[in-house]
C-alpha cells in the first residue's frame, strides 16, 4: 500500500501545482481567472488526496507486502488473492438506472429521476446481495 499512496499523493501535488499555474496563466492572459479549469484541478487534486489518504490508512495497519519491501520476492505473492466474481449482470443494471437517473436530471423531469434512483438503489442491492440469495447461493446441507 505504500507505493499505492505515494503515487496518489505525487499525483495530488502535481495537480495542485497545475492549478496554481493554470490559474496565474489565464489570469494574466485574460485579465480574469477562468474558474471551471481551475475548481476542477483542485477537485481532482483534492479527490486524489483522499485517495492517497486512504491508502496511507491502511499501509499503517496492514504488514509490508512484498511489492513493499526492497528485498520482495515475486513468489511470496503467490496464492490465493480473494474472490473475483466470474460474471454478473448487475453492473449492467446498475449502468442503465444510472443512465436513467442521468436523463431525468439532464432533463428535469423529476419523476425520471426519481425513478432512476429507485433503480440505481435496487440493483445496486442486487449486486451486493447476488452470492447470499438465488441460484449462486451456496447450497446448505
Amino acid at each position: 500500500m505504500r507505493t499505492e499512496y505515494k503515487i496518489f499523493a505525487g499525483v495530488a501535488v502535481f495537480l495542485f501545482g497545475a492549478a496554481v499555474v493554470y490559474g496565474f496563466y489565464t489570469h494574466g492572459a485574460t485579465g480574469h481567472l477562468e474558474w471551471i479549469g481551475t475548481v476542477a484541478l483542485i477537485l481532482s487534486g483534492l479527490l486524489c488526496s483522499m485517495c492517497g489518504g486512504f491508502f496511507w490508512f491502511v499501509a499503517r495497519r496492514i504488514d509490508l507486502r512484498p511489492e513493499d519491501r526492497e528485498d520482495g520476492e515475486i513468489a511470496e505473492g503467490a496464492g490465493e488473492i480473494g474472490f473475483f466474481s466470474p460474471g454478473s449482470y448487475w453492473p449492467f443494471g446498475i449502468a442503465l438506472s444510472a443512465t436513467v437517473a442521468g436523463l431525468g436530471l439532464v432533463f428535469w423531469m423529476w419523476w425520471l429521476l426519481a425513478l432512476g434512483l429507485i433503480m440505481v438503489i435496487v440493483a445496486s442491492s442486487a449486486m451486493i446481495f447476488e452470492y447470499y440469495t438465488g441460484t449462486r447461493h451456496p447450497a446448505e446441507h
